[in-house]
């Protein structure tokens, strides 16, 4: 494999400065998902920890670093769960973190940020109008701005995901992993190939923020003048050039799902697997909805990245989803 940004041996060291509780997440065969689906399907949970998302395995890393440094502050925009994982990674060290996020995010993520002791500041437009202000913050302040996806310790913290997967022999074929900005999808590609290049990683994106997905099919940046999406964690519309080459090493394929499809994903993770999840999460599902036929006989396994959900639309969602049947 091609060198990407990402060392396997940082993340292998990453995994001694996230605190437990985040690492060695659930992975196991959910069968009552196969009937409907049609193919085996593992499922990688990174929901049951205290931010309820993969993102504080990159925050504790970021956090680690800060902790050492005389500039003892952080700043970073989000859509709500890269917010509430630096906030409870920069609780625990001392860290002034501040987060910029759009005054449009969900309520239930906002609420969390603030709950965990960070400064929350709300800008109006979406979550790039939030990036710009995060970054004016940074320069102001002369603090340090972490980037999603861009920051390789976000990636890194990510691929531990990968190792954990990789550690347990898969008899798995393909993972499916979400798609935003790029640092879970590269993160756990990179350790995948550089472990079991013969394991199909394939991105799935939401057609309503394609972004990423048009720039890895073209193989150059391509940037929407907007999102039409209810998978607010992965609705970015700038990719990050430095991620997009990373993830045209790792990623055999990056697919664009319907929301009819995520919304379908949803109620399914929920009647099979017992998990109320945010639309981000029920990706994999989605793509194998559309496509039942590339994935029939396979053995997929599927990252559910986060559960930070607005209460009331998830009952709208679930309420309007088909219901599958055995």
């Amino acid at each position: 494999m091609q060198e990407t940004r990402l060392d396997t041996t940082r993340i292998r060291a990453a995994r001694q400065v996230i605190d437990p509780v985040f690492l060695n997440t659930p992975l196991y065969r959910c069968e009552a998902l196969e009937p409907v689906l049609g193919c085996a399907v593992s499922i990688k949970l990174e929901t049951a920890n205290p931010v309820r998302s993969f993102k504080a395995r990159g925050t504790e890393v970021v956090a680690s670093g800060l902790a050492d440094r005389a500039a003892r502050a952080a700043v970073c925009a989000s859509a709500g769960n890269l917010g509430q994982a630096l906030a409870w990674s920069g609780r625990g060290r001392g860290l002034d973190i501040t987060v910029v996020a759009s005054r449009f995010a969900t309520r239930a993520k906002l609420d969390r940020i603030r709950a965990l002791g960070a400064g929350l500041e709300l800008v109006d437009g979406d979550h790039e109008a939030a990036r710009e202000r995060a970054a004016a913050i940074a320069r102001y302040d002369g603090i340090r701005l972490v980037e999603d996806s861009l920051d390789i310790e976000t990636c890194e913290g990510a691929a531990t995901i990968g190792l954990e997967l990789m550690d347990t022999a898969p008899s798995f074929d393909t993972v499916l992993v979400a798609l935003g900005g790029g640092a879970l999808a590269t993160g756990v590609g990179h350790v995948v190939k550089a472990l079991a290049p013969e394991v199909e990683v394939i991105c799935v994106q939401p057609l309503g923020a394609p972004a990423m997905t048009r720039s890895w099919h073209r193989r150059r940046v391509v940037t929407t003048d907007s999102t039409d999406t209810i998978a607010d964690g992965v609705a970015g519309r700038r990719p990050v050039p430095a991620v997009l080459d990373d993830l045209l090493l790792v990623a055999d394929d990056a697919v664009l799902v319907q929301e009819a499809s995520i919304i379908a994903g949803l109620r399914m993770l929920l009647d099979h697997a017992g998990l109320v999840v945010e639309p981000s999460a029920a990706l994999g599902i989605a793509a194998v909805l559309e496509d039942r036929d590339r994935f029939a006989g396979r053995h997929v396994v599927t990252v559910v990245c986060g559960s930070n959900v607005d209460v009331d639309a998830y009952r709208r969602w679930v309420s309007a989803a088909p219901v599958h049947r055995v």
